[in-house]
């Protein structure tokens, strides 16, 4: 388990699809060449790597994609936060979107309603639950 300051400490089955993969990679790869260090970096590597890829069309309701807005509920507080799930450029956390190089983003990429997850964040281990997905940008109504 990497020594930074938030890690997985849980691991589901978690789902990605191959648009938000080739992205993301695609971004790693950009900073890794220009030594940018970014805190979440490495985590975020390695949740894609045990991820499953999926096509668009096998996206649900519940699934926490990129740009999905998330309710999640802090199992310690019952504390209910929603995030739209964001790349860094787009981050602004007083607007609700959270990056997914954060603990808590890159904790709920993947993940459907109903799943637990917990992360080790400098204060501790935080657990969560994904309670709703808000809005699911593949699944247009």
């Amino acid at each position: 388990m990497k020594t930074s300051t938030s890690s997985a400490v849980q691991s589901l089955p978690i789902h990605i699809t191959s648009e938000d993969k080739a992205r993301l990679e695609g971004m790693i790869a950009k900073m890794q060449r220009s030594g940018e260090q970014r805190d979440g970096l490495s985590t975020l590597i390695h949740e894609l790597d045990r991820a499953s890829v999926i096509s668009e069309g096998e996206v649900s309701r519940d699934l926490v994609t990129m740009n999905s807005e998330v309710s999640i509920i802090n199992q310690d507080t019952a504390e209910k936060l929603q995030f739209t799930l964001v790349y860094p450029e787009d981050a602004d956390v007083d607007a609700g979107k959270i990056s997914v190089l954060s603990p808590i983003g890159c904790g709920m990429l993947g993940y459907k309603v109903g799943d637990e997850f917990e992360w080790q964040v400098p204060a501790g281990v935080r657990r969560f639950v994904v309670a709703k997905v808000d809005f699911q940008p593949g699944k247009r109504s």
